[in-house]
């Protein structure tokens, strides 16, 4: 196939699959570009928060950048600059094992999306990617809460 082929065709099937069945309250779709036509490798997603967290009530933007050698490598993931969590670094980008050294080819979109919801409420601190959230996170746990409970009322629902 030519150059991207298979990652266009990849992703074609996710945007399918995703259509049909994805989880409530998630939104997953490719970019358009100004003259309408859609571009594959650019998605534009929202997370919404975790009933019962901290995170509740915020709809968070998420954009997945895939390259050319998807599905053998993963996408990036990149929340807005300035997002306040453990494991993302100041300039958005998400620090996440399936990512990473855990990236497997069969990883689904739908899979990435579900992984960085339970990655907001459940950190890991040993891949610290913020020295601030995380001091917060470690040494005062109450402030770190009230930080996260203010970004999630800086996204709400659009609908």
């Amino acid at each position: 196939m030519a150059s991207g082929g298979i990652a266009r065709g990849r992703l074609a099937e996710e945007r399918k699959s995703w259509r049909k069945n994805h989880p409530h309250g998630f939104v997953a779709k490719p970019e358009t570009l100004p003259d309408g036509t859609v571009n594959l490798m650019v998605w534009q997603c929202v997370i919404p928060g975790k009933k019962g967290t901290d995170w509740e009530g915020g709809y968070f933007p998420l954009t997945l950048q895939f390259d050319d050698n998807y599905p053998t490598t993963s996408p990036s993931c990149k929340f807005p600059v300035g997002f306040f969590h453990v494991n993302v670094y100041d300039s958005g980008v998400v620090c996440l094992s399936i990512l990473g050294d855990g990236w497997k080819p069969s990883i689904t979109v739908k899979q990435v999306l579900v992984g960085i919801q339970e990655l907001l409420d459940d950190p890991n601190p040993n891949s610290a990617a913020q020295h601030r959230c995380y001091e917060l996170y470690k040494k005062n746990m109450p402030e770190y809460k009230k930080r996260v409970r203010e970004q999630a009322r800086l996204y709400p629902s659009r609908v």
